[in-house]
């Protein structure tokens, strides 16, 4: 399936978040009919969830604030074609170096990033530089070998910053690196990597406390890395299509929302 392929499918879909933002009573369709949107998280390695209340409540937060008809139970899968290719979204988080993937679902892999899925690497070491970003560098490589383009800085101006919110900094629970880095494969964001901990600001215990501070910002910077998510969720449905965003302010509008903190 070509990207242009992929577009097709999800024009639908796509279409219907834009306009569903108008209307609460509307509700997009994230795959096909009677499908919800859900995040599935890659397993490698002993430590794949460090934070394991994270994406229930980033995806609680996006069926919140946003059209799309969500699955709020993320669901954990490995590298099996079967699995992966009925979900968009993917995300791979860690706080220590990853394993080697062996080749057979090395190719699994990139065939689901590169027939249109979606990756985001979240990094829970808290710093940058370290075991997970090594190996996460390596992964890529492996997925993509030279001369293919690896990670690069996602510019400012890319939609990755305003598929629904406009945001200015890849903040999560901490703020150690100024930038997301991506792999792009024909402009389209395949793999998004944030060394911010973005699961970190998102985890909440079952008495609905916080179980991390965010630092420097504290709360204001958990608020823009819910954004954040969503803007990658976003991205993940419907790729560039809300690139040009003239009728943001109006949507924002009409719901009574800030783009503020």
């Amino acid at each position: 399936m070509s990207d242009l392929s992929r577009r097709q499918m999800l024009l639908g879909s796509a279409a219907c978040v834009a306009l569903g933002t108008l209307s609460a009573s509307r509700r997009a369709q994230g795959i096909g009919p009677a499908s919800k949107f859900q995040i599935a998280q890659l397993i490698l390695g002993n430590r794949w969830n460090p934070h394991p209340t994270a994406l229930r409540r980033l995806l609680w937060e996006i069926d919140k604030r946003t059209s799309i008809d969500v699955s709020l139970e993320p669901a954990p899968v490995r590298l099996e074609a079967r699995k992966l290719h009925q979900v968009p979204f993917l995300y791979l988080a860690g706080d220590r170096s990853l394993p080697l993937v062996p080749a057979q679902e090395m190719e699994v892999l990139r065939r689901f990033l590169t027939f249109g899925g979606f990756l985001l690497i979240d990094s829970a070491e808290g710093r940058a530089g370290g075991t997970f970003d090594a190996s996460v560098r390596r992964l890529v490589g492996e997925i993509w070998p030279r001369p293919a383009p690896g990670l690069e800085p996602v510019p400012r101006d890319h939609v990755l910053y305003k598929s629904f919110y406009l945001v200015e900094q890849p903040v999560g629970r901490v703020l150690v690196a100024p930038q997301l880095e991506a792999v792009f494969r024909d402009k389209r964001a395949a793999v998004v990597y944030c060394q911010n901990d973005l699961g970190g600001a998102y985890a909440r215990d079952n008495y609905g406390n916080w179980e991390h501070e965010c630092y420097p910002g504290g709360e204001s910077q958990r608020e823009h890395a819910f954004r954040l998510g969503i803007n990658l969720a976003m991205h993940a449905l419907c790729l560039d299509y809300k690139t040009d965003q003239v009728h943001v302010p109006f949507i924002l509008k009409r719901r009574r929302w800030k783009t503020g903190p």
